[in-house]
């Protein structure tokens, strides 16, 4: 921009005095006019950055130094040209006063586009800025999140194992197992924001297969996903916080037990995920309400705003479904 400006100005110079190019000096003196603007005002930005004036607020010496010293200084020096380029010099400085002006207001101007172009670059620094942190916090809420998750269907999992380990030790034992399996996918998958819908379901398989051991015949699982939906991006532990809280106020507190269905399927540009168990919402009491909470905010962070978690019941039915947008 500094060579594009001082260029443009050799050129309105050129332009004024056209009908004089051919005599002695005068085109070059258009040129030195237009060089030793840029070398003033390139001295005079070297001494704007080397005292940090172009931080912070505007300081007055950036409106001064234009008016006052850089204009006046490129008018001498303009002058000085002529005389030795041109030879023309009358002894009168009637010329300084309209020289001056015309410099300081173009050295004002100058200062003015720099101003503005500092603005711009702050205003980019600022959003870029604000971004960044803006992915840090979402970033670090997502992770705190996960790190709610975990504990929680860590302690449930405890829970069921406890129930087993004096009655059935082979059970027990499995259930360790299946537990250690499901541990390893959740240390896995909780550095990652998202992870493919069969990954989940694996771990869905596990989790339900430890309570299985627990429950018996009381317990019937079927998952079911429509070809293409595999490899879907899911928050990770995302289905099996709902399935779990399926078994716990559908199986569990059913003398009968209850079906827990999964199933997932498209609905038009959305994914369709459900999980069904038999019963009714019931009131949470003094539940923290972690998984459906948890699982919200972390679809919203993970997939965006247009992903929804609804909870719904009818006809002897709870379902919870999840819905969010998939390419095509």
């Amino acid at each position: 921009m500094q060579g594009l400006g001082w260029t443009l100005i050799f050129l309105v110079v050129v332009l004024t005095y056209r009908q004089f190019l051919g005599s002695q000096g005068v085109l070059a003196t258009c040129a030195w006019t237009g060089a030793s603007g840029a070398l003033l005002s390139d001295l005079w930005h070297r001494v704007i950055k080397a005292r940090r004036w172009n931080t912070g607020a505007i300081k007055w010496h950036m409106f001064a130094a234009p008016l006052l010293l850089l204009g006046p200084l490129q008018a001498l020096s303009v002058a000085a040209a002529i005389y030795v380029l041109q030879g023309h010099f009358d002894g009168s400085f009637a010329w300084a006063p309209a020289s001056f002006a015309l410099w300081s207001c173009v050295f004002l101007g100058w200062q003015l586009a720099y101003m503005v172009a500092l603005a711009i670059r702050r205003a980019n620094q600022f959003e870029a800025t604000a971004l960044r942190m803006e992915v840090q916090a979402k970033d670090s809420e997502l992770r705190a999140l996960q790190a709610q998750v975990n504990p929680h269907f860590f302690f449930n999992s405890l829970n069921s194992i406890r129930a087993l380990v004096y009655q059935e030790p082979d059970s027990a034992s499995q259930m360790i197992d299946q537990l250690a399996s499901l541990m390893r996918y959740a240390l896995q998958a909780g550095q990652q924001h998202t992870v493919p819908l069969k990954k989940e379901l694996e771990a869905v398989e596990a989790y339900l297969a430890i309570e299985k051991i627990r429950f018996e015949e009381r317990l019937r699982a079927s998952i079911t996903v429509e070809p293409g939906l595999e490899q879907v991006m899911v928050p990770p532990m995302s289905l099996q916080t709902l399935v779990e809280n399926a078994v716990k106020y559908g199986v569990e507190m059913s003398t009968t037990g209850s079906d827990i269905m999964v199933t997932a399927r498209r609905a038009g540009d959305n994914a369709l995920i459900e999980i069904a168990n038999a019963g009714a919402i019931r009131s949470f009491g003094d539940s923290t309400k972690v998984g459906l909470t948890n699982t919200r905010k972390r679809l919203a962070l993970s997939i965006g705003e247009e992903a929804s978690l609804q909870l719904s019941e009818n006809s002897g039915w709870v379902r919870a479904t999840l819905q969010f947008p998939v390419a095509a």
